[in-house]
């Protein structure tokens, strides 16, 4: 999953940034209003983190601009003002849930899945397609009983896939998802991490052909 988190605290912006990555999610922090827009306008976003107090355009003004036009994305704001009123109103002007600071990362990620569920039709924190299981609150999979070690890409790139079974997804679907505005990719980067992933489920006892190669398309997790 890919977030777009938007804060003008520099210490904050670093802390948070460090822990939604140690949570396997790709992260682009940017710091002002001006830059958020840019950058929603460039990359594709599953959820957007934003502050309203920034520096140049208000964070209201960011999620008005955001919802003229898409009403899709999910918004959670995250700020200082803790006034019902401005709950409210940012609620009223299309964000998805609002948490005020201070606050307990682990709420905050808490709030971050939930967001993820809806956009994907997902009630449930676990995710399954034949004998794989994953848990997006743990961030583990297993195969039946026996756990597999992803590393944090691997676990990104399946939980992607395994949130769109049964439909291609193309390389730069999974790329733009799984991976930030940082990455610097080489030409079989992403068909590295599928490869590692499929020796994995195999060696967990899982089924070989869970991960379809769909020639000249893209890849797909089969749920049969």
């Amino acid at each position: 999953m890919r977030i777009l988190y938007v804060e003008d605290e520099r210490e904050l912006s670093s802390a948070v940034y460090a822990g939604l990555r140690k949570c396997s999610y790709a992260v682009d922090a940017v710091f002002d209003g001006h830059e958020a827009l840019d950058y929603y306008h460039t990359y594709e976003y599953d959820v957007i983190v934003l502050d309203l107090n920034l520096p140049d355009i208000d964070g209201l003004d960011v999620l008005r601009q955001i919802r003229q036009g898409d009403c899709k994305t999910k918004i959670l704001i995250l700020s200082a003002r803790s006034a019902v009123d401005d709950r409210v109103k940012g609620l009223d002007m299309g964000a998805n849930d609002y948490l005020t600071k201070p606050f307990d990362f682990l709420e905050l990620e808490a709030r971050i899945r939930t967001l993820s569920r809806i956009a994907y039709i997902q009630t449930v924190s676990t995710l399954t397609c034949r004998e794989l299981t994953l848990n997006t609150a743990t961030k583990e999979a297993a195969c039946g009983a026996v756990k597999i070690s992803l590393t944090k890409k691997e676990y990104a790139i399946l939980e992607y896939m395994m949130l769109h079974k049964n439909q291609v997804v193309d390389a730069k679907q999974i790329l733009d998802h799984a991976w930030d505005s940082n990455a610097d990719f080489f030409p079989d980067t992403l068909k590295y991490h599928i490869h590692a992933i499929k020796k994995k489920l195999t060696e967990a006892g899982g089924s070989e052909n869970l991960i379809k190669n769909v020639r000249g398309v893209g890849y797909m997790v089969v749920d049969e």
